[in-house]
């Protein structure tokens, strides 16, 4: 039975969700009630307290069947909350019906039901139970971002970065991965140039740590295939042509994690940055990765990499403002963190 056949009077518990639907050629979301007997299945039914905006929910909730291939859908690759049904013994870490989880990844709100809605069923092996000290709105407050851009700076780390090589750069730096990684780079020392299109961001970008700010234009397409050395590492969060210009700029040895695709998924560069200079490029995946990989970078978020001014800052919405937030992650007007938060 598909997530929108909803028979309240079938055993379980109706909620409300924010559905996309297909209407004349046009994805629009809204408020329904559906029923929890109607979700997939899964071993772990979780009542879902808050979830985090992404920009994979902005192309779900478009209609990108590279994302979502069947509708309606409810997006939302994040979710946080309580268990309160468990068919199977509960894994590692999850303490069973009334502990708090958090799920991010695989293939939550991509083709199984998200955390736009306030439940969700999910096999066992996709939970992590919720690190001690944070709430759900706090573990939503990172989020896939969050976890994205801790894994970005990890790899930096892994491959010999650290405080006082040299200027660490971070492009779609105003966004929900570059505000957090510019935090984390700053709480660990190092000396952040946040890159972005957004000037009225230029206060929020220096109240995360960054030292200096730079305009998209420090990126722009430049008809040589190499620039002087400005950057020792750098985290991109965008791709495409930004990106081949970022790794022009790197100093030899120098490493740039990326992790993401609005500006596109092609690369046009040459090898020159790696064998003139032995730039690394290293991808960073967050969706696919072994819960305990997840957890390593939850638990530093918890702890040494925790982002104050992130957490201080992040807003957070109902389903109501859901359509307008997602729109502005498409038009590139969207800043920061967004938290959805159900009641």
């Amino acid at each position: 039975m598909s997530e929108s056949q909803s028979n309240p009077q079938q055993n379980g518990q109706t909620y409300q969700t924010w559905q996309v639907s297909e209407q004349d050629g046009q994805y629009r979301g809204r408020e329904i009630t559906l029923n929890t007997a109607d979700l997939p299945a899964g071993d772990v039914l979780i009542r879902v307290s808050h979830s985090s905006l992404n920009y994979k929910d902005a192309l779900s909730a478009s209609g990108n069947k590279g994302v979502t291939r069947h509708f309606p859908h409810t997006p939302g690759i994040d979710a946080a909350g309580e268990v309160v049904e468990l068919t199977v013994d509960a894994p590692a870490g999850v303490l069973g019906v009334g502990s708090q989880v958090l799920v991010t990844g695989y293939d939550l709100g991509m083709n199984s039901a998200g955390g736009f809605g306030e439940y969700i069923r999910v096999p066992a092996a996709w939970c992590i139970a919720m690190p001690e000290g944070w709430t759900a709105k706090t573990a939503m407050t990172y989020g896939t971002a969050g976890l994205t851009a801790g894994l970005c700076v990890h790899k930096l780390l892994i491959m010999g970065a650290a405080p006082g090589q040299g200027k660490v750069a971070v492009s779609g730096a105003s966004g929900a991965v570059g505000s957090v990684a510019v935090e984390i780079l700053s709480v660990l020392g190092f000396d952040v140039v946040a890159i972005s299109g957004k000037a009225e961001q230029e206060d929020t970008l220096r109240t995360l740590g960054a030292a200096e700010i730079l305009g998209r234009d420090a990126l722009e397409a430049q008809k040589k295939p190499m620039l002087k050395p400005a950057f020792a590492n750098a985290v991109d969060t965008v791709g495409g042509a930004p990106l081949a210009e970022l790794l022009k700029q790197v100093q030899p040895g120098g490493s740039v994690s990326c992790c993401g695709l609005v500006a596109g998924i092609e690369l046009p560069t040459t090898v020159l940055p790696f064998i003139l200079r032995g730039v690394n490029l290293l991808g960073v995946d967050s969706v696919e990765i072994p819960l305990a990989d997840k957890q390593a970078i939850w638990n530093k978020l918890v702890g040494p990499w925790g982002c104050p001014q992130t957490e201080k800052s992040a807003k957070v919405i109902g389903r109501s403002g859901l359509a307008n937030a997602l729109e502005a992650f498409l038009a590139g007007k969207s800043s920061g963190k967004i938290v959805l938060e159900h009641g």
